[in-house]
């Protein structure tokens, strides 16, 4: 599930612990936290977490997909990419965080379509994603990898989808 994606600018290349001390610089802004709570992990922290997501899912029947958004022309990281694949690979919830100076050059759409085509060649046929309702840049990002918004609300997050049609 997590092998490398190329897009137009972009590297989403599988996470490693070894990322862990350059992706906190790029997770320091505690305004990087406004819609999803928590604050920005340290170094140690962030390698802890990195151990666990690498080593995979406890459940079998759940996979981890895990990618670190790089930005080829400048040789480095920007932020995260993630999906997490159930119910026999058909379902992949997914989720993204750019730092917040890489914000606004459509960074995050980018990787977001680049994991979406990925899930969809790999058979994922409902992607969801779930976006604060007044996290505007969160929700473009959204609608640019296909999803729409449902009437589902979920942790005090609207819930977005994308169907694929089989055939």
């Amino acid at each position: 599930m997590t092998v490398p994606v190329r897009t137009g600018r972009l590297d989403l290349v599988p996470l490693a612990v070894a990322h862990a001390e350059e992706m906190a610089g790029v997770l320091a802004d505690p305004a990087l936290y406004a819609f999803i709570g928590g604050a920005p992990p340290s170094q140690p922290e962030l390698r802890a977490r990195y151990e666990r997501l690498t080593a995979g899912s406890p459940d079998p029947a759940t996979v981890w997909g895990n990618w670190v958004v790089r930005l080829r022309a400048e040789d480095r990281s920007a932020g995260t990419v993630q999906a997490t694949v159930t119910e026999d690979g058909r379902v992949a919830e997914v989720a993204w965080v750019i730092g917040t100076e890489w914000q606004g050059r459509g960074i995050a759409r980018e990787a977001a379509e680049g994991l979406a085509g990925l899930l969809v060649e790999r058979g994922v046929r409902t992607i969801v994603a779930h976006v604060h309702p007044d996290h505007a840049a969160s929700a473009a990002v959204a609608r640019a990898a296909g999803l729409t918004p449902t009437d589902r609300v979920e942790d005090g997050e609207i819930r977005w989808e994308r169907r694929v049609a089989v055939g």
